[in-house]
């Protein structure tokens, strides 16, 4: 029984789908915090569990006879995004899970710029001290982030953001695919794998000249100051702790955190991942 927490989500539904043309359906099983999100799922044998991170019994009633657990890394930062983690994995111990696949992220460090890699470290240092076999799915930052960047130039053509660094942007549909794989026992990794990344590492300079090419428009890119960045931020209506976490991925991007490029996804696909080109152009297109 293969377990996947987060399962209506953007990489977990991936992953179900890709996992489940490779073993039965009857040995998937999904852990939801709405069971009514996963109806279809259910309808085509998989186990529907409901599972809260915020209610360690639940969870441990959903990851019950789990062979494996992918715990698919939670919406959240700081303490309530650790706390989180550690509640699911106290609970994968109780229920005797064999393995734990975990999604964290290429750049998890303690000593990370952007917040949510530090937290990444911080459950790769939970999931070593279980003593339990354990996979860290280092993942390529996400290319839907960019495109969430990149939503207000799509209309006017300026891509106003802060000063940046090269970022190996990747796609949810080559990650879950890699990670389905995995599960699926196609490959194994103890700890952390290396960087699960797209095929090129890509600053917004470049990103620009790519629209432009994709789209048949000009599109420029503006270098906004950090603290600009924030209170426009601000002002759009987000709370400070976002704005600061937007912030963060720059500072860490200018660090250098997200520019490894690694073979290993395209090994574990067996094809090239997506170029952000062919993701911005599908997005867009929808």
């Amino acid at each position: 029984m293969i377990i996947v927490t987060g399962a209506t989500g953007k990489l977990g539904r991936r992953t179900v789908e890709r996992l489940l043309e490779r073993i039965p359906a009857d040995r998937v099983g999904v852990s939801v915090r709405d069971p009514r999100k996963a109806r279809d799922l259910a309808d085509r044998g998989v186990r529907v569990r409901q599972g809260s991170f915020d209610d360690p019994a639940s969870l441990a009633h959903s990851f019950e006879g789990a062979e494996q657990l992918l715990l698919v890394s939670l919406d959240r930062t700081g303490r309530e995004c650790v706390d989180g983690h550690r509640a699911a994995i106290d609970a994968a111990v109780r229920a005797g899970v064999g393995r734990i696949l975990y999604t964290s992220q290429m750049g998890a460090a303690h000593d990370s710029r952007f917040e949510a890699c530090r937290d990444h470290a911080e459950t790769e240092d939970l999931l070593r001290a279980t003593g339990l076999p354990w996979t860290a799915l280092r993942n390529g930052f996400y290319a839907s982030s960019a495109l969430q960047f990149l939503e207000s130039a799509r209309h006017t053509g300026d891509i106003a953001l802060p000063a940046d660094g090269p970022v190996a942007w990747t796609g949810h549909d080559d990650l879950a695919e890699a990670t389905a794989a995995l599960l699926a026992g196609q490959a194994r990794f103890e700890g952390p794998t290396p960087p699960l990344t797209g095929p090129a590492a890509l600053d917004f300079d470049t990103v620009a000249e790519i629209a432009s090419k994709a789209t048949g428009r000009a599109f420029t890119r503006t270098v906004v100051p950090d603290d600009a960045f924030r209170e426009q931020t601000l002002a759009h209506g987000a709370p400070a702790p976002i704005a600061d976490l937007l912030l963060s991925i720059f500072a860490a991007a200018r660090n250098g955190e997200f520019t490894a490029v690694d073979p290993t996804l395209a090994d574990l696909i067996g094809r090239k991942p997506a170029d952000f080109g062919t993701q911005l152009e599908r997005a867009w297109a929808e």
